[in-house]
């Protein structure tokens, strides 16, 4: 028949085609439709769209068959992370259209506008088949790079978003310019008018982009950073980068989302160096009562030494050197003076935090009076606790303040209060009654 004949003469015909379009043929002899030209080319255009289909899904069993079976005697963890990301199924969906673009022009050489709306749309659906797949390889090299400990915690996936748009941007414009038969050069020249809409459109992208460049090259966050945005509620550890949003993890375990730019065009905390550091900071201050700052003579001063010996080579230096004062830089600088029961008691805390086993002495260690106030006389602690973790933290801060806090009554001082935020309960309840 014609159509035969036509696929014979083809010297790009192959034998499988052949062979199809003449079992076509003959079944439609059979019925007595084989005058039917345009009949024969759908049934022949279906047998390839199901033949392509069929063959890429027994593909896809065999490929993931093969890598189980892999997987099972290697134990690979990117073996399964293969087949849980579905990699390789995704990047066998470029089989179908393949198939199609080699076999439908068989049956349509006769037919020459028929066969191009057919390629065009066979050749939309190859490249998005392709874009499929490249994206799902660009997911597992995302994972595999995730892999690495010293690049987990770098804000990649922004990077692989921006990689992702520009390949989709690309891939876009060479479909659109495959169904309207243009050159992509003269595609991109027309898109030009639009410049000022698509950037309106994609500003949060663009500027997400551009965002996102700049934190990974100055290295200004990581995922699993404890970051604080001044203006946003934002406080809490990054749990994801992406081209659009930083999404952040509050303590109190709700979920805020911040644009990259945001985090670039203003100022913003991160606490990566503390965490990194193993130490964080303690400023604390005790305010004592003026009333209770008093001049101690040899006697107080031995009835201190002696309930707290380990001042007693901190004053018998300072008497034999006559001095009032010390502070000589060196391993535990102690900032005291055996003049008046404060200056004891700077020197007791002093020696307290630097052979506290929880607080790091290379770091700052200051005890200092800052300005006295109407409420009394201000003693700030200035020191560094040896982990970073938060509850132990606290309970080293809690702990030190409640021994002081104790402890001066033993020096003759006392922690100012201010008696109008004390209420007696049994005056209140002889009140009351």
């Amino acid at each position: 028949m014609d159509t035969i004949a036509v696929a014979e003469s083809n010297p790009h015909a192959t034998a499988i085609a052949g062979w199809l379009l003449d079992i076509i043929d003959r079944g439609l002899d059979a019925v007595g439709l084989h005058r039917y030209r345009a009949l024969e080319e759908i049934i022949y255009l279906v047998i390839v769209i199901v033949a392509a289909f069929a063959i890429a899904w027994i593909m896809k069993r065999l490929i993931l068959l093969v890598l189980r079976k892999i997987v099972q005697m290697r134990d690979g963890a990117v073996g399964r992370e293969l087949l849980k990301m579905k990699t390789l199924s995704r990047c066998c969906e470029i089989i179908p259209p393949l198939l199609f673009l080699a076999m439908a022009p068989f049956a349509f050489e006769s037919s020459r506008k028929t066969l191009v709306v057919i390629e065009r749309v066979a050749g939309f659906y190859a490249f998005v088949a392709l874009g499929i797949g490249l994206g799902a390889v660009m997911d597992f090299i995302f994972y595999h790079y995730n892999l690495h400990e010293n690049t987990r915690k770098l804000p990649i996936k922004g990077v692989l978003n921006i990689a992702k748009g520009a390949m989709w941007i690309i891939i876009g414009i060479c479909a659109i310019a495959l169904v309207f038969d243009k050159s992509p050069a003269m595609l991109l020249t027309g898109l030009g008018a639009f410049a000022a809409a698509l950037m309106l459109v994609f500003k949060d992208s663009i500027l997400g982009f551009v965002a996102g460049i700049q934190m990974s090259q100055n290295d200004m966050l990581h995922q699993g950073d404890w970051i604080v945005v001044p203006g946003t509620p934002a406080n809490g550890l990054v749990l994801d980068v992406t081209l659009t949003a930083v999404k952040v993890q509050n303590w109190d375990n709700t979920i805020v989302t911040v644009p990259p730019y945001t985090l670039v065009s203003t100022s913003f905390q991160n606490y990566r160096g503390m965490v990194q550091s193993g130490c964080r900071r303690i400023v604390k201050t005790l305010t004592m009562d003026l009333t209770t700052v008093k001049a101690v003579d040899a006697s107080d001063i031995d009835s201190i030494t002696a309930k707290y010996p380990v001042l007693k080579p901190f004053v018998d230096k300072l008497r034999q050197a006559g001095k009032t004062e010390q502070n000589d830089g060196g391993l535990t600088p102690i900032n005291g003076t055996i003049e008046t029961n404060l200056g004891l008691f700077r020197a007791y805390t002093c020696y307290y935090v630097y052979n506290n086993p929880f607080i790091n002495n290379t770091q700052q260690i200051l005890i200092r009076l800052m300005d006295a106030t109407a409420y009394g006389l201000p003693m700030e602690i200035y020191c560094f606790t040896a982990t970073t973790d938060w509850d132990k933290y606290e309970a080293i801060q809690s702990a030190m303040l409640e021994h002081l806090s104790t402890v001066c009554a033993d020096f003759g001082l006392s922690v100012y209060s201010s008696s109008t935020l004390s209420v007696n309960t049994d005056d209140a309840a002889g009140a009351q009654a």
